[in-house]
């Protein structure tokens, strides 16, 4: 498959010149895929607290449940792609159930809008997992171009949570968020047709599983997508059901998991141990950067001065800065950690994990300083929320793409499916906690249900110094744990 590479000309044909002629497809419809969801997920808590009279430790909650079912869900879309649909269908399926959610959100009525959600996460579960998993089944094994397809196809996730706030930020907040959401979704039709449009590249990648290729696969995932989105609308709003849910799946997974570890030899028993600890950082790292979408939002909206030149910076517009740090610093950290193999100083995947952690304390650390230097009553410059979303996408660059790859190499081969849906639902848990947090902060608001300055210091000063905590107990437990993976990095 590798002389089937596209060979476009100008700048768009350069850029994927000796890749699989499907790379573009992909690239460009996960581009549109990411601007739907990141463009709801910019407006998500706005729209709640303004259309529907949330007060903001409300809204937290529910957005806390909604990422946290993203992640949760994206668990079963792998196995129906395997077992029942095929990738190509399931990408198809689960965008067009996407849109929908999105055309949902614009009716104005709170009962369809929550249903709209647990659509786009529906649709989010079945599209996600595997048009990444397409990406590698493009290259042969062996292709050294597959880590170069990966870099490509995630600058277009990236180019997508960059451009959905600005576009959809801009319109919900200046004319309504009604419409936001009207745009997302048509973003997410652009996306499945460009995918549509694009099949024939894709050669025999992504086909039905034998005996699953007739109408009957898609009617029947279609009534089971009808079926789970129910369930989910009814947890969105209950989150002590949902923190049962949460508890008991990802409790008995790691239960599964240390059983299997004892039941194997050493190295493979060492690796699952290592691998469960660092599950629980993952939980612990994206319980605190995921803010983003709920307490930090509405600081930029309510405690940051946001006026600049003149004119006032949309609030939903800083959601960008992580997209932008990430494409900005990834060749940085990519440069970093070949210079320090060179000189075999290059930290372990424990070591990283601490070192990703930490910077979330620094981002913390920089906002309760703009906090302080700011008079009491008034609104932070707009410096310091852009400091602490630099600092967290340094902690993500750390931690992220490392803890990734540490789960495809220390699985056992008979094990890769589970190790990567337990992979998922520690970042579920700790989108569901980030929720729990968010709500922390809302407890303290004023009498309009708005957070006070000084509920974001009594929550994000904690929030601090566990960061710096438990980066330095990975960062001492580093070596330890490393040995557990056996020479894995």
């Amino acid at each position: 498959m590798q002389d089937e590479v596209s060979s476009g000309s100008g700048f768009f044909g350069r850029y994927f010149a000796g890749h699989p002629k499907g790379l573009p497809t992909l690239f460009t419809s996960e581009l549109w895929e990411r601007f739907c969801f990141y463009g709801a997920r910019a407006l998500l808590v706005f729209a709640l607290t303004s259309q529907y009279e949330f007060s903001e430790a409300e809204a937290g909650k529910v957005y806390g449940v909604y990422t946290a079912f993203v992640y949760a869900t994206a668990i079963l879309g792998g196995w129906v792609a395997d077992r029942v649909l095929g990738f190509r269908r399931s990408i198809l399926v689960g965008g067009l159930i996407m849109a929908a959610g999105e055309f949902l959100l614009f009716v104005p009525s709170q009962q369809v809008f929550f249903y709209g959600l647990a659509l786009i996460i529906t649709g989010n579960g079945l599209f996600k997992p595997n048009i990444s998993s397409i990406v590698g089944k493009l290259y042969a094994p062996g292709d050294k171009k597959r880590d170069q397809g990966f870099v490509i196809f995630y600058q277009g996730i990236n180019l997508g949570a960059f451009i959905a706030p600005l576009i959809c930020g801009w319109l919900g907040e200046r004319i309504d968020f009604r419409v936001g959401f009207l745009a997302a979704g048509i973003g997410m039709l652009i996306g499945v047709f460009t995918f549509w449009r694009g099949l024939s590249k894709l050669e025999d990648v992504g086909l039905p599983p034998a005996g699953r290729e007739g109408s009957a696969s898609i009617i029947q995932v279609v009534i089971g997508a009808a079926a789970l989105s129910g369930a989910v609308f009814f947890l969105l709003r209950e989150d002590e059901a949902m923190l049962y849910v949460l508890s008991i799946l990802f409790g008995t997974v790691m239960l599964i998991l240390l059983a299997a570890a004892f039941r194997r030899g050493k190295v493979e028993r060492d690796r699952l141990i290592g691998l469960l600890i660092l599950l629980f950082a993952n939980a612990f790292f994206w319980a605190l950067f995921e803010q983003a979408g709920s307490s930090l939002n509405f600081f930029a909206k309510n405690w940051t001065d946001r006026v600049v030149f003149g004119w006032e910076v949309p609030a939903s517009w800083f959601q960008s800065i992580n997209a932008v740090a990430i494409v900005t610093l990834a060749p940085v950290f990519v440069w970093l950690w070949r210079w320090l193999d060179r000189k075999n100083m290059d930290p372990s995947i424990p070591i990283k994990f601490g070192m990703g952690i930490v910077p979330l304390g620094l981002g913390f650390g920089a906002l309760l300083l703009g906090i302080s230097l700011t008079g009491e009553g008034q609104k932070t410059h707009l410096i310091w929320i852009t400091a602490l979303y630099v600092l967290h996408t340094c902690g993500e660059l750390c931690l992220s793409p490392v803890g990734l790859s540490a789960v495809t190499k220390l699985a056992p081969p008979s094990m890769a499916g589970m190790v990567m849906g337990a992979w998922f639902l520690s970042i579920a848990v700790g989108n569901f906690a980030a929720g729990q947090v968010a709500a922390m902060v809302g407890s303290g608001e004023s009498g309009e249900g708005i957070a006070t300055a000084q509920g974001y210091v009594d929550v994000y000063g904690p929030a601090m110094w566990a960061s710096f905590g438990v980066g330095a107990f990975f960062l001492l437990i580093g070596p330890l744990v490393n040995k557990l993976l056996h020479g894995v990095r």
